[in-house]
């Protein structure tokens, strides 16, 4: 097989862009998932021709590659593609500072909504993140998302479009600073962050009403679902470890060493959150004592083996960029409990039960149970591993070394990519995209999905810039 030529992936690299902008964007934002001729399109939920998602693998996903494919081609369709990403979302962005799950750009609609571009009235300040503060208010429509990498994953993308253009745009510029304010005044005195805010933090939260504590394990906890969402300081979906990710990136950006010092909180935070011996990891959520607590019906207090190797890939992230030693002690008595802990496939359980250790699942009426055999299939019981990656860099970071990092993309994997695509330059794959009452549809050519694109996109384009 003849080695691709770079001409050959930089045209590609074009007219995937120009498809995706010209077919599949409305307003500069995106979707999820979409039927061949765009005409259907759905995120989490239908989609209507004036909405697009924020949320991953929504809008600042797609802006990413097409950022990522501008820095390796240098072409114009390219940049255009990603900027009008970029002032998709700085419409999108709420007086509360974040982003929720979608944005609208029907304009009578936004004008009863709080967006701070071409928006209703701002809401009154109030207090930060977390369900003892929202639900007493409930101000939906100001409600920015955590959850999902959602005001997260907008705020890094649009951090990397204000490194592009040096900063020059003011209101990009504007968006990406009150952002970043929101996102460091809702995280709490402990270093965490909740599921969301629905105003901006005005003032900062109390160490009196949220103190600063070590994590610890119950002598005995619920074991049915007390019709609750219980949490105050949040791992899962990595909201917030996502958070730190962030404010990383926005020190690294801006330079402002505030974002860093947020980010070490964040860090310390995970230090604190450690459950004790003999099971050294995290749970998925807190308490404001520090207890595990229930969430919704299927996230009992429990030992997580998903988020506890995205809070140790973070601790190795935060000791890489600041070299502090506390964020590396806790790495080595996590890391050997989880390897000890994996299910006999590999795997890791999602849910571990406090003291005994023993995987936990649920039957499909929601019961606790110690057998697998009758799980729901909504949610993944069972996650990947990722220790021996994670033993890599541990191993590294002691020794003083870098991480190996990997090679760019194959010839193979691009000769794959280009192969398969279809006449307009996009790929589709089998699938479903459900209609504007919520119906799965399925065609013959298969569907679009954002993740795919973005995926096969970041690909070609890093496989180009090593060329280079």
């Amino acid at each position: 097989m003849a080695a691709p030529e770079p001409a050959e992936v930089k045209d590609a690299i074009v007219k995937a862009v120009a498809t995706m902008r010209g077919t599949y964007g409305r307003h500069g934002g995106y979707v999820w998932v979409y039927s061949p001729d765009g005409k259907l399109r759905a995120g989490e939920g239908p989609a209507g021709e004036t909405s697009a998602w924020v949320q991953p693998p929504g809008t600042p996903t797609v802006g990413e590659s097409f950022l990522a494919a501008y820095r390796a081609t240098g072409d114009r369709v390219c940049r255009e593609a990603a900027l009008e990403v970029a002032r998709a979302l700085v419409k999108g962005q709420l007086h509360s500072g974040g982003w929720n799950y979608r944005i609208d750009f029907d304009p009578r609609l936004r004008k009863q909504s709080n967006y701070r571009i071409d928006g209703g009235k701002a809401p009154k300040a109030g207090g930060p993140a977390g369900w003892d503060t929202w639900r007493k208010r409930r101000n939906k429509g100001n409600r920015s998302m955590l959850d999902d990498d959602t005001t997260q994953a907008a705020l890094r993308f649009l951090l990397e479009v204000d490194r592009e253009l040096k900063f020059a745009d003011k209101e990009i510029h504007d968006c990406v600073l009150y952002g970043l304010e929101a996102l460091i005044g809702t995280q709490y005195p402990v270093g965490a962050w909740s599921h969301n805010f629905d105003s901006f933090p005005d003032p900062p939260v109390s160490e009196a009403d949220y103190p600063v504590m070590r994590a610890s394990i119950p002598d005995e906890w619920p074991h049915t679902w007390p019709n609750a969402w219980n949490g105050c300081y949040h791992l899962n979906d990595n909201i917030t470890t996502d958070a730190i990710r962030t404010l990383l990136l926005a020190h690294e950006v801006l330079g402002d060493r505030k974002y860093l010092e947020a980010a070490m909180r964040g860090g310390d935070f995970l230090i604190k959150a450690q459950l004790p011996e003999p099971q050294p990891a995290w749970a998925q959520q807190y308490d404001k004592r520090m207890v595990p607590v229930w969430e919704r019906k299927f996230e009992p207090p429990a030992v997580t083996g998903g988020e506890s190797q995205g809070a140790l890939l973070m601790l190795l992230e935060l000791h890489r960029a600041t070299g502090e030693p506390r964020f590396l002690e806790p790495v080595g008595p996590a890391l050997r409990y989880l390897e000890k802990s994996r299910l006999p496939d590999g795997q890791l359980a999602r849910y571990y039960e406090l003291r005994t250790n023993r995987p936990l699942y649920f039957t499909k009426d929601y019961q606790l149970t110690h057998d697998d055999s009758d799980v729901p299939t909504h949610y993944a019981f069972k996650v990947g591993s990722k220790l021996e990656r994670i033993r890599r860099e541990f191993d590294a970071a002691k020794s003083g070394k870098a991480p190996k990092a990997g090679g760019p993309p194959s010839d193979r994997e691009v000769e794959r990519i280009l192969s398969s695509r279809n006449d307009e330059g996009i790929w589709l794959e089998s699938g479903a995209v459900r209609d504007g009452s919520g119906k799965k549809v399925e065609t013959a050519e298969g569907v679009l999905n954002s993740g795919t694109f973005a995926k096969n996109l970041r690909t070609l384009s890093d496989w180009l810039d090593a060329e280079k």
